[in-house]
């Protein structure tokens, strides 16, 4: 319990008193109670540190003392073998210390595939950047489409609720939220979308390089969220990043995404509303698919009946609505237009209903979307119009999504 006289004072590089302790919490009553008595009494009043921190102890799934007679010992060393380091570290983020902290193969291998949800992330976001210079490519916050102001929007918003986490030692909070993000946000969501942008529109437009910038913000920030936790992946992440950069993530501070504004009545709330209307036509997209209506939802067109709020909404997109919904056409119709064999859809309020039928236009071999317009140029027949201009035009124009 004098390691703040022994250790603290005698080492230079060291300083009195400690940031943290850090220990099990067995130790109320050990090290934390005598480090604190003999401080108090050695130091003038003073505490050996500035703050505490306790654990809880590795028990089994059933909740068992790790104990080699029942051979529920985990072994670190195996772990790291078989998994790698950075699945175990991910492991002990993941859990909440501060009460018993259970492990077994079970729980390692469903890490294992979280851990590998996060990596697949970060190969998306970089396999997109290939090519990008961010001193050349990068477009301004205020040039972006609404979609990509949005989603950097959220990532401003995780960020200071990444912080807040560390500075709080909760990091099952972290991983949480960034776990969430990465395969709610990103994949279920704005990556799903943007996929279309990045692979057929031209490669210098400012729909692709829109796109482009906010994954270069998300990969900027999602390497340092990710750095203190699973150090060995951040470090390959930043190795691979566009940009001039120093030699490693963990001599770097926080990056923070660029701040917003956004379109008019195109904010997070009017988003929300929106994705709320894509998880209703996604439900109703899936059983067509079940049913062998379709192969995928691109081969589907949506016409929606709405009242007059959700109509106002949606038409805000105008043709962009079928890349947010990611189907051939996307149609909003008034409420009363519906036909009786039009489904209500599952929004909080208000009324939407929806008739998806398997479209009956040709597709275009180029970006998938049945289009009534394929096959119209006498050069490229089996091209929309979209692509035709994107390959032999100006490229098209896209304001939202």
């Amino acid at each position: 319990g004098v390691t703040h006289a022994c250790v603290l004072r005698r080492r230079a590089e060291l300083g009195f008193p400690a940031d943290l302790y850090l220990e099990g919490s067995d130790q109320h009553r050990g090290w934390f109670q005598s480090s604190l008595l003999t401080s108090v009494a050695m130091n003038e009043g003073a505490p050996p540190y500035r703050g505490v921190l306790t654990h809880g102890f590795t028990v089994d799934a059933a909740g068992r003392k790790m104990s080699k007679s029942l051979g529920n010992v985990v072994s670190p060393q195996e772990v790291m073998q078989h998994l790698g380091a950075d699945v175990l570290r991910l492991w002990v983020a993941a859990t909440d210390y501060r009460s018993e902290m259970t492990v077994s193969d079970e729980i390692l291998k469903r890490m294992s595939d979280a851990y590998r949800r996060l990596r697949n992330t970060a190969r998306f976001l970089l396999g997109n950047l290939n090519g990008f210079d961010p001193a050349r490519d990068r477009v301004e916050p205020e040039a972006m489409l609404a979609l990509d102001r949005w989603v950097l929007e959220q990532a401003r918003t995780l960020h200071r609720e990444v912080r807040r986490a560390y500075e709080a030692f909760e990091f099952h909070v972290i991983y949480q939220r960034v776990h969430n993000f990465c395969v709610v946000t990103l994949g279920g969501f704005y990556l799903d979308i943007i996929k279309d942008r990045l692979y057929t529109t031209r490669r210098d437009s400012l729909a692709r390089r829109s796109a482009q910038s906010a994954m270069y913000h998300l990969a900027e920030a999602l390497v340092r969220w990710l750095a203190p936790v699973l150090s060995f992946t951040a470090d390959e992440i930043w190795r691979h990043l566009p940009g001039e950069r120093g030699p490693s993530v963990l001599l770097e501070t926080w990056y923070e995404p660029p701040a917003v504004a956004f379109p008019e009545g195109m904010g997070p709330a009017w988003w929300e509303r929106v994705i709320q209307v894509r998880e209703a036509v996604g439900k109703r997209l899936e059983a067509l698919r079940v049913a062998g209506a379709i192969g995928s939802s691109l081969d589907a067109e949506v016409d929606l009946y709405c009242d007059a709020r959700w109509c106002e909404d949606l038409s805000r997109l105008g043709d962009e609505l079928r890349f947010v919904l990611i189907t051939s056409y996307a149609r909003v119709h008034p409420l009363e237009e519906r036909p009786p064999e039009a489904l209500a859809a599952e929004v909080p309020e208000g009324e939407v209903r929806m008739y998806a039928t398997p479209s009956a236009h040709p597709k275009c071999v180029r970006c998938w979307h049945h289009r009534e317009d394929v096959g119209r140029h006498a050069e490229h027949p089996e091209l929309c119009g979209r692509c035709v201009e994107n390959v032999t035009g100006a490229g098209e124009t896209r304001r939202y999504a």
